[in-house]
């Protein structure tokens, strides 16, 4: 059920100079791992989607965030303290695994940057899942949540750094590996490398039906 209230932050942890984690108290809230919320300052009427970042089952809310340069709302939650107030709204969207095919089925999630969130949701709100991770990064230090992944699942498409996983874009591995044609594909995050990722692997054999998308810019 979708609900807007106060909620108070519980800690801020830094990942890189420009990324970091907000969790926050859960209250109540019910979400289905995909889903997003609106968050912004309890003070402030600006709010931005975020997709949630933490599992289903804990006991707490995460957002993943990127500060960006003249953006008003990354900058200003970064400058937040424990026991600060935020306004969330949520949880919102249909961005999701089918539940009949959580046990059976064989996923792709492809993501860019802090698109991971969704995917790493849906980890861990699912520890049995069978799902290959292709996460496109510039150098191996954005590896957001690599620990939670099991390290043979997880892929870092790395563009500007040699030595992590694979070098090159998340589009480069697809064209260089084969996919079976039952596997269920799921994308976050660049406008550009999702459309790109989409027409591959549909030309892979991968029928469209199976092809879902969340777009973050």
């Amino acid at each position: 059920m979708q609900t807007t209230g106060l909620h108070k932050l519980i800690e801020l942890i830094n990942l890189t100079e420009s990324t970091y984690i907000l969790r926050i108290e859960k209250k109540d809230m019910q979400f289905e791992a995909g889903q997003h919320i609106l968050l912004g300052k309890a003070d402030d009427n600006d709010q931005r989607e975020y997709s949630i970042y933490s599992g289903t089952n804990d006991e707490y809310l995460e957002v993943l965030i990127k500060e960006v340069v003249d953006g008003s709302v990354s900058i200003h939650l970064k400058n937040l303290n424990p026991g600060d107030l935020l306004k969330v709204e949520g949880p919102l969207g249909f961005f999701g695994l089918s539940k009949d095919k959580i046990e059976s089925g064989k996923f792709l999630f492809i993501a860019s940057g802090t698109g991971i969130a969704p995917f790493h949701s849906m980890v861990k709100s699912n520890p049995n899942l069978n799902y290959k991770i292709l996460h496109g990064i510039r150098t191996c230090n954005e590896d957001y949540g690599k620990e939670d992944y099991n390290s043979d699942r997880y892929i870092r498409c790395t563009s500007r750094e040699n030595g992590c996983d694979f070098e090159g874009r998340v589009t480069d591995y697809i064209r260089q590996n084969d996919f079976d044609n039952d596997t269920i594909c799921y994308f976050c995050g660049n406008f550009k490398m999702i459309k790109e990722a989409m027409d591959l692997l549909e030309n892979k054999g991968i029928p469209g039906s199976q092809l879902h998308a969340e777009v973050y810019f």
